[in-house]
């Protein structure tokens, strides 16, 4: 039988991820040493909050180097909000930090204005819930964690920065946010990130996560 294991860091929310896997019929393991998490069939890294405070968490348990030794081995991890962003090589959130490294590409703050000069007008944080659409370079989710729903599904969001890949083919999913494409999912090979909450959008959330599970 595998083992999924949520990452507890000091700065997650971890009863609303756990009550959604529980709904599923999934028990997890929670990891806050690096050798449950090296001992994991696949690896869920939740977050909320600044990305400074998550990597400085993550780094004084010695669970940066156990999280990039896992999805180098090929074990599936699926970052969420915070959690995804993390995956990243830096952050520019409150200065200029550095990530996981295991996405190429940096996470910067949501415009507020449509363009340079323009009228201010965009609100941030971008919270609610907004629908999620492919991305120009393909037309399906086969394969992923979220090829058990239909585009333009509605999932629910949280933040006040975005991640920015530098390839474009990692971007799994994309939403429009008040005039502005915002990445909602990335994936490369065993590695997934999801911006949104599959725990807090309903009953299309559990379907993500649950077939995260079966990957």
């Amino acid at each position: 039988m595998s083992l999924t294991t949520v990452v507890d860091y000091g700065v997650v929310n971890l009863r609303n991820i756990l009550r959604g896997l529980e709904h599923l019929g999934i028990t997890a393991q929670v990891a806050r040493e690096p050798e449950l998490v090296m001992k994991s069939d696949r690896i869920i890294l939740p977050g909320v909050g600044a990305f400074a405070a998550g990597m400085a968490e993550l780094k004084s348990r010695d669970l940066d180097q156990a999280l990039i030794s896992v999805a180098k081995k090929g074990k599936p991890l699926l970052g969420i909000c915070l959690g995804m962003q993390m995956l990243f090589d830096v952050s520019t959130e409150n200065g200029r930090h550095s990530g996981l490294g295991l996405i190429g590409g940096k996470v910067v703050a949501i415009p507020k204005g449509n363009e340079e000069g323009g009228e201010k007008k965009r609100k941030v944080p971008h919270i609610g819930w907004n629908e999620l659409n492919y991305p120009l370079h393909i037309n399906t989710w086969e394969g992923s964690c979220l090829d058990v729903i239909e585009r333009s599904t509605f999932f629910y969001f949280v933040h006040s920065y975005m991640a920015v890949p530098t390839e474009s083919t990692h971007v799994l999913a994309q939403c429009d946010y008040e005039g502005m494409n915002i990445i909602g999912a990335v994936k490369k090979e065993n590695i997934t990130g999801l911006q949104f909450h599959p725990e807090r959008s309903g009953r299309v959330g559990l379907q993500v996560l649950q077939r995260f599970i079966s990957l």
